[in-house]
């Protein structure tokens, strides 16, 4: 057992990156399909193909999914990832060829690293190209290269985050997995303890918390923090349920 999403057999995980500008891109491929359920929330989603994943409309199944960093500008790289399944011929099957179902969804870095170098169609195709069923790196890779933590006091005094994945297996063999890219506005906790999040002068971590609570009436945060992902199992479900 890998302990992260890789132990959902079927699954690839690939990421690319540009690590001095701060931004990057992972996905997940199903090169069989999967079936898909979606939900979007907060005050400034930046997404691609989740109203296909509605459970009442038609699509039951997609062949990967894209998280990537660039705000909108990175909802780009998923054509990328949809022009190297199509060449596969991965994808849904509409007779003069196959559409590869690809949702997406973006996280905001354009604050840290270099606002003008977004992930795009070349970048997702070299994700595509980099995936594996057996290796996943976590931390500063794909999606969490420009993802970050700690936004109190500005982008001056935050913290990189990165991207992570987890598995859990029952006894009797369910498996659910998590990837996750964490471009929180708060702290990243560990045994009581916080490991990440806004830096004081003097190389300490505030809490942010606290200092929402002082300060909640002057703070503007919405809309440039945003945590995405994916949740993964080995369970049979439906659309529905997987929604």
């Amino acid at each position: 057992m890998k302990h992260n999403i890789l132990d959902i057999k079927g699954l690839k995980v690939g990421q690319a990156q540009n690590t001095e500008a701060k931004t990057g891109v992972t996905v997940v491929i199903a090169e069989k399909g999967a079936v898909c359920g979606v939900d979007v929330r907060g005050a400034a989603p930046g997404t691609r193909e989740t109203d296909l994943l509605n459970p009442i409309n038609a699509m039951e199944r997609v062949q990967a999914v894209v998280l990537s960093g660039g705000s909108a500008f990175g909802l780009e790289a998923a054509s990328g990832v949809m022009d190297y399944l199509e060449e596969k011929g991965i994808g849904f099957d509409v007779g003069v060829t196959k559409v590869p179902i690809v949702p997406s969804a973006v996280l905001f870095d354009l604050g840290y690293g270099d606002a003008f170098v977004r992930p795009d169609k070349a970048m997702g195709r070299a994700a595509c190209e980099a995936a594996s069923d057996e290796i996943l790196m976590e931390g500063d890779y794909g999606a969490g290269c420009g993802a970050t933590v700690g936004k109190l006091n500005g982008m001056e005094h935050c913290c990189n985050s990165g991207i992570g994945s987890w598995a859990e297996t029952t006894e009797n063999g369910i498996t659910v997995a998590a990837l996750i890219a964490v471009n929180a506005f708060g702290d990243v906790w560990e045994n009581g303890k916080i490991i990440a999040g806004t830096k004081n002068p003097d190389g300490t971590f505030a809490n942010t918390e606290e200092g929402v609570i002082k300060a909640a009436s002057s703070l503007s945060f919405g809309g440039k923090n945003t945590t995405i992902g994916i949740i993964a199992t080995n369970v049979k479900l439906t659309k529905a349920q997987a929604t």
